[in-house]
């Protein structure tokens, strides 16, 4: 299914317009070389250059007769471009042109999502730096840890994305291939020379070895990698809808005026953007699978993989594209609350801290399993409702036995968590995006 928004770019690459004009750039690219290794005559390349080009509806109606798109496409041509349409698809079959112009669409669709994870990283980055010291609790288990930053958090988000940005160059890298080799990939009758030139031509490598097809390792590992990096945006959406519950409300994503959250219940302000991410991501991981299904063709090809790419490559680039857009604006406009951060700190009266007081007493002299136990005793009574932690430990005769009142007073610092906090984000400011 394809979004109902989409951006246009990214849409102009998948419509039929494209598709053809990218078909018939192949099919010119095959004769120009033929025609500059003495193949067919460089007036009948130049004839077909000049007067080559395509009808939408003519190609449909001629479909529905032969029921194969190339067979009506290059029909089509050729009644635009004359007698010299005779060497148009020379010693060529319909992969040479398909795969390699996919490829073409492949690689323009990459371009623009490198360009929208880039956008991501520059806000990412941006906000993290801003709340470097917004503390804030962290949570394993989904239960109160010890205390982290906000920018901590977007920073991991920031090297993930960067990774992910990596992953995509090279998959660009690895579908910008492609071939002009015959039926079966053993160039009987055209001259590999031509499938060098073209390609070079087009902006692609050639395929070391091909069969019918290009083989769809390629575009099972380039789909992979749009399901990773949509399943980073799950986990970040993930992340700030589980900060933007009531009970929690550290972050929010925006609400714009006039936004409605419920038919029902007009106070509600749901996080729905994150959540429609977190449910796009499940697709991009559905069409990945798809793609993996791809790779295993009967002998030299099947058409198995063909029906599948024409919905799941489109699809998942317009998604990913919109789903890369739709966060950076979450970002950008990011509600964020600081004060609640802090009140959610102090909810559980000091436990957070208990780690601190395990290192001084162990620091002190008592041994490790002992320190353990006397921790956590008092940490239990706070669980129970029988006071703050602080006030327990230093009640506890066995606790200042090793480290005094004042000791203990000083492992209640938040400046603490903060100390190596400025390693990180010289490691962030450092990384270019």
């Amino acid at each position: 299914m394809i979004p109902r928004y989409s951006l246009p770019k990214m849409k102009a690459i998948w419509e039929e317009q494209n598709k053809y004009q990218k078909w018939l750039d192949v099919e010119i690219a095959v004769c120009e070389a033929a025609a500059g290794l003495g193949y067919i005559p460089s007036e009948a390349a130049k004839e077909i250059k000049e007067k080559a080009k395509f009808n939408l509806a003519q190609i449909e109606r001629v479909e529905k007769e032969v029921q194969h798109d190339v067979i009506a496409f290059l029909t089509n041509v050729s009644s635009f471009v004359g007698s010299s349409s005779k060497y148009i698809h020379f010693g060529m079959t319909s992969s040479d042109v398909v795969d390699s112009a996919l490829a073409l669409q492949m690689k323009e669709a990459a371009d623009i999502l490198i360009a929208d994870v880039n956008d991501l990283l520059e806000s990412i980055k941006t906000k993290a730096l801003e709340h470097k010291e917004t503390l804030m609790i962290g949570r394993t288990h989904g239960i109160h840890a010890e205390p982290i930053t906000f920018g901590i958090k977007l920073a991991v988000w920031f090297f993930e994305l960067m990774r992910n940005l990596d992953r995509l160059k090279k998959a660009q890298e690895t579908i910008s291939y492609g071939k002009i080799s015959g039926a079966v990939g053993t160039y009987a009758n055209i001259d590999p020379r031509i499938e060098e030139l073209v390609c070079r031509k087009l902006g692609l490598n050639n395929a070391e070895a091909s069969t019918q097809v290009l083989q769809r390792d390629r575009h099972a590992e380039y789909m992979s990698v749009l399901a990773i990096i949509g399943s980073s945006l799950d986990k970040f959406a993930t992340e700030i809808r589980g900060l933007q519950r009531t009970d929690i409300l550290e972050a929010e994503e925006p609400f714009a005026k006039g936004q409605k959250g419920s038919s029902a219940m007009p106070h509600k302000r749901n996080p729905i953007v994150c959540e429609r991410i977190s449910g796009m991501a499940r697709v991009l991981r559905s069409n990945a699978q798809a793609a993996f299904e791809n790779v295993a063709l009967w002998h030299e090809r099947d058409i198995s993989h063909s029906s599948v790419e024409r919905i799941i490559v489109p699809d998942s680039t317009i998604l990913l594209d919109y789903m890369l857009n739709k966060f950076t604006n979450i970002i950008k406009n990011l509600l964020v609350y600081p004060e609640n951060m802090i009140r959610n700190l102090e909810k559980t009266r000091g436990l957070i801290f208990s780690q601190k007081v395990l290192l001084g007493l162990v620091e002190a002299g008592c041994l490790r399993e002992e320190a353990y136990s006397l921790v956590q005793q008092n940490a239990m009574r706070v669980w129970e409702g029988k006071g703050d932690f602080k006030s327990l430990l230093s009640s506890d005769e066995e606790v200042i036995r090793y480290i005094s009142k004042q000791e203990i007073e000083s492992c209640f610092d938040y400046k603490y968590y903060l100390r190596n906090v400025n390693q990180i984000f010289d490691k962030l400011k450092e990384t270019e995006v």
